[in-house]
């Protein structure tokens, strides 16, 4: 007869599995292979030797199974790192955490995930792209429109004056969200007003993108190319102009089919001649808004329930607001401008935090480890 058969088996196979789940599984099998070898010795009927056999061959792929599972287990657990240890890039001194713990905890928490759960969400200007290069800035989005030659003199005199005047508020530390809102919202309302007068041509806007300075951080395309192998949804939340972000990206090869950019698009008559902005205006203190205006976009990936968001400013902390079930949400923040008098507010808002840094390389490392 088959003596505590595949019940007592099972029930074992589970209590060591919960005490040693890497090793558990294998000396279940020994354990039981040696007692059925010992049953059917005895077994006083062929019928009842094969049923034992047939047991014996069904719990045998079980555990079997429970091996493979139990190394996949063992595995993520390492992966979970020490950022000083097992992650280099987190020991540049561009690199500021706050709580390295916590930090810890959510990559976890991702790397547990992997890549069926993720998905990114990030700003582009300063954020994707550079603030500055060999000690000269980058430009942004709205930049590139106002440096290039389809702009009159004039309206480029008019374009730096609006800029040196709002963005000292913009950044300014002493003010509140609150406070710049309303400053924001007249920026960009003039800026667009000037663009439109100028009765800009679509299709002259590749060649203004390649007689740029614009330029994306190191190690872009490995972001960007990894985030396409494995699907990872991608959603660029900018409060700069859609159609020169699209084209910079686009010359970069990296617009793959799970990049979905939401930001100020241009409208054209029936020539490509520039007559507005369409949708509502998104700037870098509204985006909470946008967010929740985006959440068809973000039930449709109700199942990507962890998150790394890339953004550089206090306003980019709320792009993820339209997400209803989040599990784990790394934000690392770019700090670009303003070291001194910044730094504090965003090691207390962002994960983590990196400082005048030009490079990817902290993300692609999160992502190695999680894909």
């Amino acid at each position: 007869m088959c003596v505590t058969g595949p019940w007592g088996f099972a029930r074992g196979l589970v209590r060591l599995y919960l005490e040693t789940p890497s090793t558990a599984p294998c000396a279940a099998i020994l354990v039981f292979l040696k007692q059925e070898e010992f049953s059917f010795a005895s077994a006083a009927a062929p019928a009842k030797s094969s049923a034992c056999m047939q047991a014996l061959r069904l719990w045998t792929l079980l555990a079997t199974y429970a091996v493979a599972v139990g190394q996949n287990q063992g595995q993520k657990n390492q992966e979970c790192p020490k950022l000083n240890a097992q992650m280099p890039e987190f020991q540049k001194k561009t690199v500021h955490i706050k709580d390295p713990g916590r930090v810890e905890e959510i990559i976890c928490g991702l790397i547990k995930g992997g890549a069926a759960k993720l998905q990114i969400i990030t700003d582009f200007d300063m954020t994707l792209s550079r603030f500055s290069y060999n000690g000269k800035r980058c430009p942004t989005c709205h930049n590139i429109i106002d440096n290039s030659k389809l702009i009159t003199e004039e309206c480029r005199k008019k374009l730096l004056q609006l800029k040196e005047t709002y963005y000292a508020i913009e950044i300014d530390p002493a003010l509140t969200i609150e406070e710049k809102y309303p400053y924001m919202v007249e920026w960009y309302n003039k800026s667009h007003a000037l663009l439109i007068e100028q009765g800009l041509q679509k299709d002259k806007f590749a060649e203004i993108v390649r007689e740029s300075d614009v330029m994306l951080k190191e190690g872009y395309e490995n972001f960007f190319d990894k985030l396409s192998e494995h699907n990872i949804p991608v959603f660029i939340f900018s409060a700069g102009i859609g159609d020169i972000l699209e084209e910079v990206i686009h010359q970069a090869g990296v617009y793959h089919s799970n990049v979905k950019v939401v930001s100020n698009f241009m409208d054209f008559d029936e020539n490509g001649i520039l007559k507005g902005f369409k949708g509502e205006l998104i700037h870098v203190y509204n985006k909470h808004d946008g967010a929740l205006k985006n959440t068809e976009y973000f039930k449709q990936l109700k199942d990507n329930s962890n998150i790394i968001l890339l953004g550089d400013s206090q306003g980019d902390l709320s792009m993820a607001d339209g997400v209803a079930n989040v599990e784990h949400i790394l934000k690392i923040g770019y700090l670009n401008d303003k070291v001194d008098e910044l730094l504090e507010k965003y090691m207390d808002s962002y994960d983590i935090v990196l400082v005048k840094d030009e490079s990817l390389e902290v993300a692609n490392s999160i992502l190695q480890k999680i894909l």
